[in-house]
């Protein structure tokens, strides 16, 4: 793990490429070296339907949750928080100076004694990357 989600509205696909951003997401979790490749997941989920402060049309919002597996220390996760909400917000950095965006991001952990799990992922994966 983790698993990414990015919920937002729907008027922000104008001015971001969401596909890259869970990308950059992906590369972000990936690289603060706290979560095995095999396991990082992004996606995201457009609301076509909102309404933001005063309501006006323009306002647009994206916000990231991170679940995890349970049972790391909370200077890991604090970093790993740190580093994947940096990403975003640099990769968002020209849409947040041209339009009316929140941002925002959550990290919780999954208990993992409520939430089985198994997958073939590791078995596609190069043999380098199965250690991750």
């Amino acid at each position: 793990m983790p698993h990414i989600s990015l919920d937002y509205s729907a008027n922000l696909e104008l001015c971001v490429d969401m596909a890259s951003l869970c990308d950059t997401l992906r590369c972000a979790a990936i690289n603060t070296g706290s979560f095995p490749v095999a396991g990082v997941r992004v996606r995201a989920f457009a609301a076509t339907h909102v309404s933001i402060a005063d309501g006006a049309a323009k306002h647009g919002y994206i916000d990231i949750s991170v679940r995890l597996r349970g049972g790391r220390d909370l200077e890991t996760r604090q970093r790993a928080t740190q580093e994947i909400f940096d990403a975003a917000r640099e990769f968002l950095a020209p849409a947040l100076q041209q339009h009316s965006i929140a941002l925002s991001l959550e990290m919780r952990d999954i208990d993992p004694a409520l939430a089985p799990k198994c997958g073939t992922i590791r078995d596609h994966l190069p043999k380098v990357d199965q250690n991750d």
